[in-house]
Order: C-alpha cells, then structure tokens, then sequence
C-alpha cells in the first residue's frame, strides 16, 4: 500500500514537471515564452544591430527614399507587442510599419501627410486588410484632427490606446519630403523641427497605452561645419513628455542606403578636408510609457 502511494505521487510529479515545462511565461507587453528564452536567438538584446541587406521579401520594397528597414519593425513588434495589438505609426511614409504588422499579425494605425503617398501605400494592402488591420489617415500628426481620427480609428477597433508607437520622422531638412508647410524635413531652423517633433511625440505619448513601448528611429546630420544631435535632442523632447529611455541602439546603415557609386570618394575627401566623420549609422531609440 505505501509503495503504491509513493509509486502514484512519482507519477504526478512527473505529471507536474511536464506541465509546469510547457506552461507559458510572458510579459505584459509581448508573446515571448519566457520559459523558453532559448528560442529566441533571433531577437537582438544588444544595441548595436547591423543588417547586411534591406529585406524585401513580404510585401516590402525599395522604391521609397527615407523609409526604415523592415527588420526593425521586426525586432520590435516580436519584443514590445502582442498579436492583435495595434501600432500607431504617426510618420506612416511607405508603410513598412503596416505591412510588417500585417506579416506579423498585428495591426497598425499609419498617419501619412502626403495625399498622393497616403493612396499609393493603401495599394499595398487589400480591401479587407484596410478595414481590419491597416487603417491609413491622411493628416498632419502634429494637429488636434489627426488625433481625433486616430482616436476614432482605435474605437472602432476595440481598443482605447494603441499598444506600439513608431516614430521615424524626417532628420531635419536632409531630405525634403514635400512642399507642404506642416511637413518636418521644411522646417526654417532646427529648433522649429525638435519643436514640431514634439507636437507629433506628444500626441503620440496621449495616443498609447500605459506601460506600452515606443520607438524612435533617427539619424544626426551636419551642418554650419558642425555635428547636431538630432537624436538625443529628440529623446529629451521625448522624455519632456513622460517617456523614459530604455535603451540607445545604434544601427549600422552599411548596406541598407542606396549606393553612392562615385560620390563616396568625394565624400571621404570632404571629411579630410573638413575635419568630420561620415555617419554610417543611425539610432533606434525604445523608451516606455510610466
């Protein structure tokens, strides 16, 4: 009889230990298993990401000057979401955003300035995908109307707040995106840039969920023979408002710009002459909402 027992609770223990193996461990903000952290090598934990090539399997494409690669949305979302959890990407462009969230069963809010950019991306996207995963606004992510729209996109998707922010917005007037006024890349002064970044960074943080992820993807410039910090001015605007960093990534940008050819020889002479260095990285920034 007392072997017998003692036979029965082997059993259940065994029972047990199987169980508690299998069972599923997670955060708040992500579907990793953390009892199975192992799988995930994939997943970068370090800040420093270098990606020999722009992924253009997936929907993804090249045609856009200025957008961010797709493996960065890939990191991201895996990290920082859930499936079904919305992304609210208030610097939309060429919709890497949406169409990874579309790859990874996500979905995605996109605001997009430029009426012409805003039709051609929704092509991208089926009929049904615009209705239940890709919402596409045209307007200015700085103002009080694109809020209330995105505010009644989220209602009708079930949701109060979004659960990701992406922001990946102009470096200054590096590139000029349009003619349009409200648009970043035409600021007069660099100040009115940080100052107009954090209009758009402040509806962002008002938009997203407590406790939630954002992400800031940027690069500095040069310019009056010197570097500006666009970057960490922007995670300051960005801690202004109430985020708190949680981690700088540097990314490597080799291989993923569009080829120089010749022009980078004349660039390597401009920065003997005048006592710079070429950027060949830029930053993706993760700071959360407390």
């Amino acid at each position: 009889m007392v072997k017998s027992n003692l036979k029965e609770k082997k059993n259940k223990a065994a029972v047990l230990k199987i169980v508690d193996e299998n069972a599923v461990k997670t955060t708040a903000y992500s579907d990793i298993n953390l009892k199975k952290w192992r799988d995930y090598e994939h997943i970068k934990t370090d800040t420093l990401w270098e990606f020999p090539v722009r992924l253009k399997e997936g929907g993804h494409s090249n045609e856009y000057h200025g957008n961010y690669i797709p493996q960065i949305a890939q990191q991201i979302y895996e990290r920082f979401t859930k499936k079904n959890d919305i992304v609210l990407d208030l610097f939309f462009g060429s919709g890497t955003s949406g169409i990874e969230a579309v790859n990874m069963n996500r979905r995605c809010i996109g605001v997009e300035l430029k009426e012409d950019l805003a039709e051609k991306v929704s092509e991208k996207f089926t009929p049904k995908q615009l209705v239940t995963d890709v919402n596409i606004i045209c307007a200015d992510s700085a103002s009080e109307l694109a809020k209330d729209k995105i505010q009644a996109r989220l209602d009708i998707m079930g949701s109060k707040q979004a659960q990701l922010l992406m922001l990946h917005p102009p470096y200054d007037d590096i590139i000029k995106f349009s003619d349009k006024k409200e648009d970043l890349s035409n600021c007069a002064t660099t100040e009115e840039f940080y100052e107009l970044f954090e209009k758009v960074a402040r509806n962002g943080y008002d938009l997203l969920e407590k406790g939630r992820f954002a992400c800031l993807i940027i690069g500095d410039k040069y310019a009056n023979s010197q570097h500006i910090p666009l970057g960490f001015e922007c995670m300051a605007r960005m801690n202004k408002l109430g985020f708190i960093t949680k981690a700088i990534i540097v990314k490597d940008v080799q291989g993923n710009e569009r080829a120089k050819g010749k022009t980078a020889n004349l660039w390597r002479y401009r920065a003997l002459a005048g006592g710079f260095y070429i950027f060949k990285h830029e930053y993706v920034m993760v700071f959360q909402k407390i």
